[in-house]
């Protein structure tokens, strides 16, 4: 009976410390495992850019004037030297009110004036001129049977080209004293509304290129001045892509480098290539409302026109440059590094335990990093690792 009792408790001893060992023993940390492999990786900058046609026409007034009623609507076609866009006649005189006709009407009784006056002296020039080439001529006859002299008949001629001089000088007195008459009467004109300038011809504007009507800027007939924006025309098929990025992405980017265009509505996305980064950039508010500087990048689509046949001017798309490719590395998912001081780690899985491996990586994505040191091509890793899981916890793999 002592032995039997012996061996109970003996047996109640070794259930008791079995419990507490399996209750304080670590729980393995449930984690989401992946491998290190080998293969293709690439780095992309991305950013939203909008579609923009390459060489937009601004058709603007060329004077001062009426403008009538432009039917043409965007997206109608227009052919080069041929299409008429604007039909611009000259605008309605400005009225006077009774000082102005007042002083308008002494005006042209003041080039009435002049007028007289210029004619006059062309008149005394005239007479001068015919006097003077009679001299000329008599001293001639008499210089032949030299009765005159040489001198003397050389100063006849002096004095017939010096009145000849003068004589154009009142013809041209007279031609300005009569465009001075004109311009005053037209200015009196002007009182009862009546004007030649407004009856004229009309000036009809044609499209400079052939492609079409991309915004229309002014559709009723109104007056408007030199310069105002009508329409502007541009060419579809020739479109480009701008998108901005920030200044510090922007120095990794080279023109002649591959670009995703995606999200711009097609089934698949587009190929383009970098045509150009502009060297000034520009201050531009973030949607959290900080200062960002930023840098047009412009972008050309490489796929053949009937692939992006629906995509216009002004269209949202999404962009991604490739800055950084090779086709055979050593990488890990993003998702498994983590900061351990100044550099990167990850848990590694070695005999059922998590193992802290200090790396070094180089490129990486949103995806992937480039492992240069520390890991070994299928090697498990901890994907996302909690804050529960330490160097050497028991890791097991979620289900």
């Amino acid at each position: 009976m002592g032995l039997r009792r012996w061996m109970l408790w003996i047996a109640g001893a070794i259930v008791a410390a079995l419990a507490v060992f399996l209750g304080t023993r670590p729980q393995p940390v449930p984690a989401e495992l992946s491998r290190v492999t080998r293969g293709p990786i690439e780095v992309t900058i991305d950013e939203e850019g909008e579609t923009r046609v390459r060489d937009r026409f601004v058709i603007s007034a060329p004077l001062g004037g009426r403008v009538l009623r432009i039917e043409l609507e965007p997206g109608d076609a227009v052919a080069a030297n041929e299409t008429v866009l604007a039909v611009f006649r000259p605008s309605a005189p400005v009225l006077l009110d009774a000082r102005s006709r007042a002083e308008a009407q002494a005006a042209v009784e003041t080039a009435l004036a002049a007028v007289g006056q210029a004619e006059a002296h062309y008149e005394q020039a005239a007479a001068e001129v015919t006097f003077s080439r009679a001299e000329v001529e008599r001293y001639r006859r008499l210089s032949r049977d030299g009765i005159v002299s040489v001198e003397q008949m050389e100063t006849s001629q002096l004095d017939l080209d010096t009145r000849q001089e003068a004589l154009e000088a009142a013809e041209y007195a007279v031609r300005t004293a009569l465009s001075e008459l004109r311009a005053a009467r037209v200015r009196l004109q002007q009182f009862s509304g009546q004007s030649a300038a407004v009856d004229g011809e009309a000036i009809r504007i044609t499209s400079p290129v052939s492609g079409v009507v991309l915004r229309r800027l002014r559709e009723s007939e109104s007056v408007v001045p030199a310069g105002e924006a009508l329409l502007e025309i541009g060419d579809p098929q020739q479109i480009e892509v701008v998108t901005d990025y920030l200044s510090k992405d922007a120095v990794r980017i080279r023109p002649g480098q591959q670009v995703f265009i995606e999200r711009w509505g097609g089934d698949r996305p587009l190929q383009g290539r970098v045509r150009r980064v502009e060297p000034s950039g520009f201050t531009k508010i973030s949607a959290l409302g900080v200062e960002e500087q930023r840098v047009n990048v412009v972008m050309d689509i490489t796929d053949a026109p009937d692939a992006w046949a629906g995509l216009g001017d002004g269209f949202r798309v999404e962009t991604r440059v490739v800055v950084w490719r090779s086709e055979d590395e050593l990488k890990t998912p993003t998702g498994t590094l983590f900061r351990r001081d100044e550099d990167w780690a990850v848990f590694a899985v070695e005999d059922g335990r998590a193992v802290l491996k200090p790396i070094r990586i180089g490129e990486r994505n949103a995806r992937e990093a480039q492992v240069l040191d520390g890991l070994a091509p299928g090697q498990e890793v901890v994907v996302y690792p909690s804050d529960s899981l330490s160097d050497g916890s028991p890791v097991a793999a979620e289900l």
